[in-house]
């Protein structure tokens, strides 16, 4: 008889052993889930995620149960060990037992159950949803009681126990979640939802075309002149001037061009001004994301930069802003390689009136961009004054050389990167 009790005993701890190691594994499970994940399983309609949703909708009560009925299981095991071992070993073995015993617990209770939840959460706690919701039910007024001891105790200390609102994500923790993706999102994905993200930190001026390098019409201009530049124009846009750019009449599209000459007898530089629009102005330093809701609301998809005093610094563009999102898209290879030449050396020669962020994107570098938007610019806040060509310089990790030097502004350059970074050295 004392054998038979003793096989039963044996084997009520081993089912006691499960369920513990069950109450462990939820408890790691329900708490590792991926809650933007499970959100998006609820909307699908899963029901075991609606199940945990619920769950996990009272953190607090879940927790209570789940430690409540650990507590009282592993309570029990430890009552049922402790008679096996008076069984077998009378009260000499009492000491080696408990730590065989706590040893036990340990490795098939918590260690090895969480280990096995925290890699596989959803495969266990969507299961044990359906167990846990009865359980809520049917010990509720414990774990009512349980909580609100607890609750009690907090209060008394100052900790708010009505706080259990998700903190919504910063940028800076979404583009984390983007960049650990993995194969989840492919790369090209993520690039585009980080180039979202940046928006924000990126202004009209960093992308726009400089103001020596707009493409417009002066209204001055011969007639046959305007026709040729309209005929082997690469812009759909063009600005209307007087003189300077900063006496602007309007924007021409240039598809109206063919209805002009149709509409007319004879062009006259003039007619220009019935058929261009009122043009559009942005402010020097308005970050993308701004702007690219600007133009939707305003429903254009060009507006001429201005500095404080009103001067015109360039000309941005909704496809500026949208290649900043999903990478270069034009055809022609040479709009984006035009101010950048590869040598058969290794160094680079670049235009002046490059941009710096059009450098680092082509060339993979890193120049500082906190400053001035063009390498002239850069050149001329490194050095406070007008170089004269041969002058070499270090920016960081690399050499530049002023090869020519134009209308009082670095006209071309050549860089040198090096595998070494130093401190500013002039040679010239």
């Amino acid at each position: 008889m004392d054998d038979i009790s003793l096989n039963y005993l044996c084997v009520l701890l081993f089912f006691l052993f499960v369920i513990s190691a069950f109450f462990s594994s939820c408890e790691t499970s329900m708490m590792t889930l991926n809650r933007y994940r499970l959100r998006h399983l609820v909307k699908e309609g899963k029901k075991t995620a609606i199940l945990a949703d619920r769950l996990l909708s009272k953190p607090a009560q879940l927790l209570g149960l789940i430690l409540f009925g650990n507590t009282l299981v592993n309570a029990a095991a430890a009552s049922v060990t402790t008679v096996i071992s008076l069984k077998l070993f009378g009260d000499s073995g009492f000491v080696i037992t408990t730590m065989v015993l706590a040893m036990l617990i340990l490795i098939f209770t918590e260690v090895l159950p969480k280990t096995i939840a925290a890699l596989y959460p959803e495969k266990i706690a969507f299961p044990a949803s359906y167990l846990l919701i009865v359980l809520d039910w049917v010990l509720y007024p414990f774990i009512w009681f349980i909580n609100s001891v607890a609750n009690g105790i907090m209060n008394l200390f100052g900790l708010n126990t009505e706080a259990n609102e998700s903190m919504p994500l910063s940028r800076e923790e979404l583009r984390t979640i983007v960049l650990e993706a993995g194969n989840m999102i492919p790369m090209r994905h993520q690039r585009m939802l980080i180039s979202i993200l940046d928006l924000e930190n990126i202004t009209v001026d960093e992308i726009m075309v400089p103001r020596g390098d707009i493409a417009g019409i002066d209204i001055n201009d011969s007639s046959d002149e305007i026709i040729n530049q309209i005929s082997n124009c690469q812009h759909t846009r063009l600005p209307v001037y007087r003189d300077t750019i900063d006496n602007i009449i309007g924007i021409l599209h240039v598809r109206l061009f063919p209805r002009i000459l149709a509409d007319k007898d004879e062009f006259e530089s003039e007619d220009l001004s019935a058929y261009t629009k009122e043009p559009y102005f942005v402010p020097l330093g308005t970050p993308l994301h701004i702007q690219l809701r600007n133009f939707q609301r305003q429903k254009i998809r060009m507006g001429l930069v201005v500095d404080e005093y009103g001067g015109i610094q360039g000309i941005v563009t909704l496809e500026d802003i949208l290649e900043e999102i999903v990478g270069e898209f034009t055809t022609d290879i040479q709009t984006f390689n035009q101010d950048i030449h590869l040598q058969p050396d290794g160094t680079v020669m670049i235009d002046g009136t490059a941009m710096i962020r059009d450098i680092n994107k082509q060339m993979h570098w890193d120049l500082p961009t906190g400053g001035p938007k063009t390498l002239n610019g850069l050149i001329l806040e490194t050095l406070e004054t007008i170089p004269d060509p041969g002058t070499s310089m270090r920016i960081g990790r690399f050499t530049v050389e002023i090869m020519q030097i134009a209308d009082n502004a670095v006209k071309t350059v050549r860089i040198i990167e090096q595998t070494e970074t130093s401190e500013f050295e002039d040679n010239g």
